[in-house]
């Protein structure tokens, strides 16, 4: 099998792809992730991980290189990573009885002959009506810092939520694996069959 290699630093993203039992190696690659002017959501998230697949080609010529990135947007605004306390406090406040639609991008590019595929799937959580102190006592528990919108859905933050839908909820941790198994079934990766 050829070499797998997964672009990212997340340790959410890596807990996902284990999950496959496929051997794959994971490096962090050095992109801008600043949206483009007028630059949509879903269009962000799939440009970023081709351009996270494409980033580290060099490093790894002879490879299946997985990009992938993920963008939460909140009527019509897009939600980063909160980095503080703070602004996490503010985010959730934003989405309190709000859907948030997660955009996950995502790219397998063979590095040897430049083939790729891009696909961006959805998923979309249906806030409830949160008080200010539900709010930072989750973000006090979980500390959801570096997470697009502000919760870990596999842990407290399914507690935010009234609903969820969407075809696959690895999608809102960052790594869709239902189609991840389709598109690299299509560069002769298939997980059940050890290959």
């Amino acid at each position: 099998m050829r070499r797998l290699i997964l672009a990212s630093s997340s340790p959410y993203r890596r807990t996902l792809l284990q999950k496959l039992h496929l051997p794959f190696d994971s490096a962090s690659p050095h992109i801008n992730e600043e949206a483009l002017p007028n630059e949509t959501a879903p269009a962000l998230a799939s440009r970023l991980a081709r351009e996270k697949a494409g980033a580290l080609s060099e490093q790894f010529p002879d490879a299946i290189i997985i990009g992938s990135d993920q963008v939460a947007e909140c009527n019509g605004r897009q939600l980063g990573k909160p980095g503080t306390s703070q602004n996490a406090v503010a985010q959730l406040r934003l989405c309190s009885g709000k859907p948030v639609t997660f955009h996950t991008g995502l790219c397998v590019l063979d590095s040897n002959s430049g083939k790729h595929t891009t696909a961006c799937e959805t998923f979309t959580v249906y806030f409830r009506d949160l008080e200010r102190h539900e709010i930072e006592r989750y973000v006090d528990l979980e500390q959801p810092l570096d997470c697009a919108g502000s919760f870990k859905v596999e842990g407290l933050g399914i507690a935010l939520f009234e609903k969820m839908e969407g075809n696959d909820i690895n999608t809102l941790i960052g790594l869709p694996l239902i189609r991840l198994i389709n598109l690299l079934k299509q560069f002769g990766i298939d997980p059940l069959k050890g290959a």
